[in-house]
């Protein structure tokens, strides 16, 4: 074992202890992080408008502060944005991620107080290497750099106190300078805002370092990492880089890019790491190799609730601690985070694969699934069926999204989907029967709806030429790793906008 992995074993000793500690107790742990929460905040202006200090349990709090998303926060951030303190969290905020989310033009700027970047983002980055290296003992990523792509915005002053960016543009600017030397690129370079410039300096910087492993959302690392080897002219990434050994992917499925991935480092040695982390907090990690689901992380100055979504509408719901949650259900994500975000429901859907530990899955978003007809279909009966059809027709799918079809007087109503395959389908037909047999089987809803036709038709699949989803968010402004295809749309305002690009390519 190399030295350096046994100074990070020693280090990381009374850590693994820790997250050993609210494994095996999950709700005492959640009760003693909400108790400090709402004792830290009862002198804000929040905890005395709602009698923070008299709170003595879960369920007054749960009375006492309502559930709430992003338009019901606006206010009290605005005015933390515009330099009043002590309204929402009692340590100055002066950091705000700027998220322009998946389905709005309109951008959310989440607040990140200096305990939600130390005990939350850089501990959740902390854990993750980690519990990697415990599960890899003989790991060699520590002899090298990490390489992080991040996102598209610079930081920008709002004012004497405030400033914005993303998030990863504001862990960058915010990390323990010894951190900065075990990474590449440069923070000058990290922070370009331009995507494509920033591709072509990290490709100057990155190509000659030993990259040991590299972190970031799988869309825009594939794009990156396809530029790398069209720069270099080598067959793989491993003669750019041949020490490499984990990509650490978070943000958006995995399962569309995990073919493309291994084309681009084809060994079983290549290790993949999923983490869940938004601007909003870092909130779970894989730790587990052999299974796909994570670790939700209970003792990083966050309380969760959860909202089953068959009540997600009904605001006489108490929403669910981890005391009382079930595996197999799809829940709505509600956090209070040390960063001043009171029962905020994230938009995120989870479902828990295990309890003791408290283990989950991301299944899509509150606002992403097709529901013009009944059918309710989510993101997740979206990536298994899509699997199924790629492992039958031996497709690779780069991207995908999809949108309701009207009825009008002489059609029925549908689903329609655009594919940009990496490689396409023995047959489309073909894929698209396996995609609408496996939504059938998924999803009972769908199902009923797909019944003898009746209200749904045969799913419409188009491939579309390769670069359409990129020239897409090329117009739209959205390069770079904060933004996000949207999968699953409930209007046609995206799928119309890809197609017009297609069309026009030809």
């Amino acid at each position: 074992m190399p030295i350096i992995n046994s100074i990070v074993n020693f280090l990381s000793t009374k850590r693994l202890k820790s997250i050993d500690e609210f494994r095996k107790y999950p709700f005492e742990t959640q009760a003693t992080i909400i108790k400090g929460l709402v004792e830290t905040a009862k002198g804000t202006e929040w905890g005395k408008m709602h009698d923070f200090s008299s709170i003595r349990s879960i369920e007054t709090f749960q009375q006492r502060t309502p559930v709430q998303d992003y338009n019901q926060a606006k206010p009290y951030i605005e005015r933390v944005r515009q330099g009043e303190q002590n309204v929402i969290w009692p340590t100055d905020i002066c950091w705000f991620a700027k998220s322009s989310g998946t389905t709005d033009d309109k951008s959310k700027f989440i607040p990140v107080s200096e305990e939600s970047l130390n005990s939350v983002h850089f501990q959740g980055g902390k854990d993750t290497l980690t519990i990697y290296n415990y599960n890899h003992p003989e790991t060699q990523i520590f002899t090298g750099k990490g390489l992080t792509l991040g996102g598209s915005h610079q930081i920008d002053r709002l004012n004497e106190k405030a400033f914005t960016g993303d998030l990863s543009a504001i862990l960058i600017e915010n990390i323990p300078f010894w951190a900065d030397l075990f990474r590449t690129p440069s923070q000058k370079v990290a922070l370009i805002p331009d995507f494509e410039e920033k591709m072509r300096r990290i490709a100057e910087e990155a190509i000659p370092e030993n990259v040991t492993y590299f972190a970031g959302v799988p869309s825009w690392n594939m794009v990156l990492m396809k530029y790398i080897l069209e720069h270099t002219g080598k067959s793989n990434l491993f003669e750019v880089w041949p020490n490499m050994e984990l990509f650490i992917h978070g943000g958006v499925s995995f399962t569309p890019y995990r073919e493309q991935y291994r084309r681009l480092f084809p060994s079983d040695a290549m290790n993949y790491m999923e983490t869940y982390n938004a601007s909003e907090g870092f909130f779970a990690l894989q730790d587990d190799p052999k299974t796909n689901d994570m670790l939700l992380m209970l003792d990083y100055g966050i309380f969760y609730e959860f909202i089953p979504m068959d009540n997600f509408f009904d605001t006489s719901f108490t929403p669910l601690t981890v005391a009382d949650v079930k595996t197999g259900i799809n829940y709505a994500m509600v956090i209070t985070t040390n960063g001043g975000l009171w029962r905020y429901v994230i938009g995120d859907t989870v479902e828990f694969t295990s309890l003791y530990p408290h283990k989950i899955r991301i299944t899509g978003r509150t606002k992403h699934f097709i529901n013009t007809f009944g059918e309710e279909l989510i993101i997740d009966n979206a990536e298994q069926a899509i699997k199924a059809a790629c492992e039958k027709t031996g497709a690779i799918v780069s991207e995908y999204t999809a949108a309701p079809i009207y009825m009008d007087s002489d059609a029925k109503g549908g689903h329609e989907w655009l594919f940009e395959f990496e490689k396409e389908p023995d047959s489309l037909d073909e894929f698209t029967s396996i995609l609408d047999q496996n939504l059938i089987r998924l999803n009972s809803d769908y199902e009923a709806k797909r019944f003898k036709s009746i209200t749904l038709q045969r799913p419409v699949v188009h491939s579309l030429r390769k670069g359409v989803f990129y020239e897409w968010l090329k117009q739209s402004g959205k390069l770079g790793g904060q933004h996000k295809v949207p999968r699953l749309y409930n209007n046609r305002d995206y799928i119309d906008k890809l197609l017009s690009i297609n069309r026009n390519q030809q």
